[in-house]
């Protein structure tokens, strides 16, 4: 039976645990006493236990995350009053920082803040290593924890292991703990850096500092192992991919020389960094390959002053037209909704100016209350108010009441329906087609269809294309025809070849006969040549 088991709740099947393989890695000794158990957010406090005790473990090690903290909590409640005498030890960033008064720290027995790589297997071997017959008396492993190096200001409930900044080359990479059903089925997360130079203070990432590098060609013979056994899809999880160019070409430069179907490489990149020796290397790469998240929250200067977030948004947009225009990158931008001095105003602004890059994907995200992240510094002069509950979203401040928030949080919904899905590339760009704002046009339909279906989730495909055409023949007075043609191509190319009802008075070409209807709707830049 293993001592110790890792454990955590991801948010959904098909995602992996990073942290967990990355403490497996690095168990040492342990390792073969140790079992890693994955399990869902969706999943059975009762289930979950009955697995970790199947193992008879003394102690588990819980991965805590803002999308896992409630069900987590349940879990180890749970846990804790089947087997009190289980230690239990908590990692992860929901506990790193602001750890008093949290349920989920009163009920462990110890918390490891930051960077858990080294700390949790010395941790495990202190307690296991107590007693000769530590095997039978769980007391003992309890009162271990005498010997440990503890934050001397925790007085009571669990104590606290601070994790540090390992030095990277002391840390073993995880890669080999990625399963057969992992590469087949699940998200591979891959890094070759941590820490952020940036001081963003929304993010967690900006408590990372300094930026640090795990060994170029270990980390790629790590990879080359992957795509030995069938991986095709990484995710770098690196927040500024393209900060170290060395690094960053060193590395697209290797996965190209590897081209094959189906390799798709995800990278988080700073939006005003893209030197031409990157562009020419980017552009080298098919249609598809590459997908950059790239992270524009805002282009209002004085909002970047407020959270200490400064970008060149003049070389931002020079970079996503080169993007676009000259290479195949799939590009996710971000906006935030609720950052401190941002009025609704500025937000349509900043959408609008976006939008007019025309990225595949605009995420529009509600600003979060992360724990230990400077952001609270603003909530007594912008009335900053969050929910209290995961995953701590802003409820109103000065400037957006709690209905502004929430009319935008209905926006964000059904841009993600509407827009991102990518079910109706060709249809919803009329909304704005006569030079409108993109930002006021889709909060208009986002309205119209709130008032109307009452509800944002759980519409079927179906009948959001038969609501899309009639907020645009209706309300907007567009043609009926370029519209039924418009949503009749995203029906074919997406795969759909039976025509609905509300289609069926137009004519239309067959599915087989289906163009591209691109050349029958005014062309984006002309459409955004008021920007």
């Amino acid at each position: 039976m293993p001592d110790i088991v890792l454990t955590t709740l991801n948010a959904r099947y098909w995602h992996s645990s990073f942290g967990l393989r990355y403490l497996m890695a690095n168990m040492g000794e342990l390792q073969g006493s140790t079992v890693m158990l994955e399990f869902g957010i969706g999943d059975r406090s009762v289930d979950m236990i009955a697995e970790i005790l199947s193992h008879n473990p003394r102690i588990v090690g819980v991965g805590v995350y803002i999308w896992n903290v409630e069900p987590a909590t349940q879990l180890v409640a749970d846990l804790k009053r089947v087997r009190p005498d289980i230690v239990i030890v908590l990692g992860g960033p929901e506990v790193s920082y602001e750890i008093d008064g949290q349920p989920i720290v009163q009920l462990s027995d110890f918390v490891v803040t930051g960077e858990a790589d080294r700390a949790f297997p010395e941790l495990c071997g202190k307690l296991l290593r107590q007693n000769n017959n530590i095997a039978s008396n769980s007391t003992s492993l309890l009162m271990a924890a005498d010997e440990l190096v503890c934050d001397p200001d925790s007085t009571a409930g669990p104590m606290v292991i601070h994790g540090g900044v390992p030095a990277l080359d002391s840390v073993a990479l995880p890669y080999h703990l990625y399963s057969d059903e992992d590469i087949a089925q699940r998200v591979i997360y891959v890094e070759v850096s941590r820490g952020c130079p940036f001081t963003c203070e929304f993010c967690l990432s900006a408590l990372d500092i300094p930026v640090r590098m795990f060994d170029l060609n270990e980390f790629l013979d790590a990879m080359q192992g992957l795509l030995d056994r069938g991986a095709k899809q990484f995710k770098f999880v690196d927040r500024t991919f393209n900060l170290n160019m060395r690094v960053s070409t060193a590395i697209l430069q290797y996965f190209l020389e590897r081209m094959r179907p189906g390799l798709f490489l995800h990278f988080e990149m700073i939006p005003d960094r893209l030197p031409e020796s990157l562009r020419e290397l980017i552009a080298k790469f098919p249609e598809g390959v590459l997908q950059f998240e790239i992270g524009v929250q805002t282009f209002n200067d004085d909002v970047g002053e407020l959270i200490s977030r400064r970008q060149d948004n003049q070389q931002l947009e020079n970079n996503f037209r080169f993007l676009k225009q000259q290479t195949g990158v799939h590009i996710h931008a971000d906006l935030i909704i609720g950052l401190p001095g941002e009025s609704i105003e500025s937000l349509a602004l900043g959408f609008d100016r976006l939008e007019a890059l025309q990225p595949q994907e605009i995420q529009v995200g509600i600003l979060k209350r992360l724990k230990g992240t400077p952001i609270t510094r603003h909530d007594q002069e912008w009335q900053m108010v969050y929910s209290g509950h995961p995953p701590f979203e802003i409820l109103s401040n000065r400037l957006l009441d709690f209905d502004t928030v929430h009319r935008l949080r209905r926006f964000a919904r059904y841009w993600d329906l509407v827009a991102n899905s990518g079910n109706f590339s060709r249809t919803y760009p009329l909304m704005w087609a006569d030079g409108h704002s993109a930002f006021g046009r889709f909060l208009q339909f986002s309205d119209w269809l709130f008032a109307r279906e009452q509800k944002t989730h759980g519409i079927p495909l179906g009948k959001l294309a038969e609501i899309l055409f009639t907020f645009l023949t209706d309300e907007l007075h567009c043609d009926g025809q370029r519209v039924a043609v418009a949503i009749w191509s995203d029906y074919v190319l997406g795969g759909r070849k039976d025509k609905p009802a509300f289609l069926r008075p137009f004519e239309l070409a067959a599915p087989h006969e289906v163009a591209d209807v691109e050349k029958l709707l005014p062309s984006r830049q002309a459409r955004h040549s008021r920007s």
